[in-house]
């Protein structure tokens, strides 16, 4: 099995290239981080708001490596579900099955060692601030039910500082740097060419 890590800032298009190199492979599946978020059920909903949501210790990383090496041993597993609105992890989690190709997916992929020791390819998605922030508030507002000003407030509160912090300087482990606005048959081309070297 060949596990493809996808890293990059919030908005610069890492979801977007993982559905497109499972379009291009019929036998790969994206798994995301973000449904790794710690279960918060614990704290009250002003104290999960509070969160650093882009920070490494809001990702449960030892269940994470757990799940891989089962997908990698061949065996299916239970992705956990996540709410975004609660910051809680769902009571039922989904079925996931082993695939030739799993793609994990998410701003820190790159970050833990643990995790880039497994990855057959390291891939970091650039994008210009503006159209990664223009992105994040699109897919906030529409997806997550969030106000243009609580993303906005987010973004220079946590997601640039980690960004600067956590994301950008783990781009040196990358394998394949791909440009978030890059036609995206060409870069999974030259992704499954890099793939094969």
């Amino acid at each position: 099995m060949e596990i493809i890590g996808i890293a990059g800032g919030s908005g610069s298009g890492k979801s977007t290239l993982a559905r497109a190199v499972v379009a291009h492979e019929p036998q790969a599946a994206v798994l995301e981080i973000d449904s790794y978020y710690r279960d918060l059920s614990h704290l009250s909903l002003d104290e999960r708001h509070a969160v650093n949501f882009d920070h490494p210790d809001a990702i449960d990383w030892e269940l994470l490596e757990a799940h891989l090496d089962a997908l990698r041993s061949g065996r299916s597993i239970e992705r956990p579900v996540y709410d975004f609105a609660t910051h809680t992890r769902m009571s039922v989690p989904s079925p996931f099955g082993a695939k030739r190709v799993v793609v994990l997916e998410g701003i820190l992929a790159l970050h833990p060692v643990a995790l880039r020791d497994l990855y057959s390819l390291s891939v970091f998605v650039e994008a210009p601030r503006d159209l990664r922030v223009t992105r994040r508030v699109h897919r906030d507002v529409q997806e997550r039910g969030r106000t243009e000003a609580s993303v906005l407030h987010q973004v220079a509160a946590t997601v640039e500082p980690m960004y600067a912090e956590f994301v950008e300087p783990s781009r040196t482990h990358a394998d394949f740097i791909a440009d978030g606005r890059a036609d995206l048959d060409l870069t999974v081309a030259r992704l499954f060419g890099a793939l094969a070297a």
